[in-house]
């Protein structure tokens, strides 16, 4: 897993170049990146962009969606390609699928995301479920290329085979290296001529399936994405195989609201808190309002404060805790690592101590 960096990412307008029909509800979509901007565009296979527009009541719209093309060489312009779901209601992603064609400026945050993958010998596999394909079709088509030496393993879980996304990507994939990337689909409403049968890939299953897969304890990184309920039955099968945690990596694409509930408001929350926080290199102090997050306490003073989904999903707003005492109230974003380090998502975090300092910066 590599570090996206210290750097704090910025937006910049993009034109459009391609808009590509993937399946009935979903598109994928390609920014042309200016020369001026191409380095800060080189994204690391497995990142993401925020996207920002504005809403039609005028509020500010911000969704976060990977990067699906391959990370480019050195010296090669990156491409930025991002694959978007429909999401029913979705401020965003119904005015992609709708509305969005080439020609069109959008608000583009930098590459941003630890969920990453960096080129190297060794076995690597992924358990995805529907649009948890795209960050990871980045990564194998990566890694692939560039490490002679790399092995992946694809499983994916999908709807039916219509709602599949990627369809020749991961196709060509298997074409291009047939020794070295292994691909097994399961559709849950819909049955296979070949392949396995239909049904959900939940925790049981997948304690099953994958040692009749692979070798389970010789895969040096095991990457799960998509819904909330895949990735956390994914996790624990794997742990009930005896995976060490330091191996498994994994992003949420999707919570839906009644399988994650929120923590309960901490007891002990002082009644009045001041916040101080390091942004781009300056600091400002600020009290925290009832009932705001560290996050809402600082976009009160800086506009520039970094974020994207506000649900503890994306780890945009990822920062250190300096000094004092915070509560999270969901993570679905920081590794285990990250947190025994010091590091909170601030759109979660609430003080429990009267004085908090954060470090965006870190």
């Amino acid at each position: 897993m590599v570090s996206s960096g210290a750097g704090r990412a910025g937006f910049h307008p993009l034109r459009v170049s391609e808009v590509e029909r993937l399946t009935d509800d979903s598109v994928a979509v390609t920014f042309a990146v200016p020369p001026e901007l191409r380095e800060a565009y080189r994204h690391l296979p497995g990142q993401h962009l925020a996207l920002r527009r504005t809403g039609e009541r005028g509020e500010e719209v911000r969704r976060t969606y990977s990067i699906c093309a391959p990370a480019a060489p050195a010296g090669e312009p990156p491409v930025l390609r991002v694959g978007i779901r429909l999401v029913d209601g979705g401020a965003f992603s119904t005015y992609a699928l709708k509305e969005l064609a080439v020609g069109d400026l959008v608000e583009v945050m930098e590459p941003t995301g630890r969920f990453t993958l960096a080129p190297r010998p060794g076995y690597f596999a992924a358990v995805v479920g529907g649009s948890g394909i795209t960050p990871v079709l980045s990564m194998a088509a990566t890694l692939l290329a560039r490490e002679p030496e790399a092995r992946f393993c694809l499983v994916r879980s999908d709807r039916t085979a219509a709602s599949t996304m990627f369809l020749d990507e991961v196709a060509d994939l298997k074409d291009r290296y047939p020794g070295r990337f292994q691909l097994v689909t399961v559709l849950s409403r819909e049955e296979q001529q070949a392949g396995l049968p239909s049904g959900r890939l939940d925790r049981e299953r997948l304690a099953g399936l994958l040692p009749a897969l692979l070798p389970v304890g010789e895969v040096d990184g095991w990457f799960l994405c998509g819904p909330f309920g895949l990735v956390q039955g994914a996790e624990r099968a794997l742990r009930d195989l005896g995976v060490d945690r330091g191996r498994i990596h994994q992003e949420i694409f999707h919570v839906d609201g009644g399988s994650a509930p929120a923590a309960a408001p901490a007891a002990d929350a002082p009644a009045h808190a001041t916040l101080t926080a390091t942004l781009h290199g300056r600091s400002g102090t600020w009290p925290v309002e009832r009932g705001e997050t560290l996050l809402d306490t600082v976009l009160r003073a800086r506009a520039d404060a970094p974020y994207a989904c506000k649900g503890g999903v994306c780890g945009t707003c990822r920062a250190f805790v300096v000094g004092g005492e915070v509560r999270m109230d969901r993570n679905f974003a920081l590794e285990p690592d990250e947190t025994e380090a010091g590091y909170v998502l601030a759109c979660q975090s609430r003080p429990t101590t009267a004085d908090v300092e954060l470090d965006f910066d870190r």
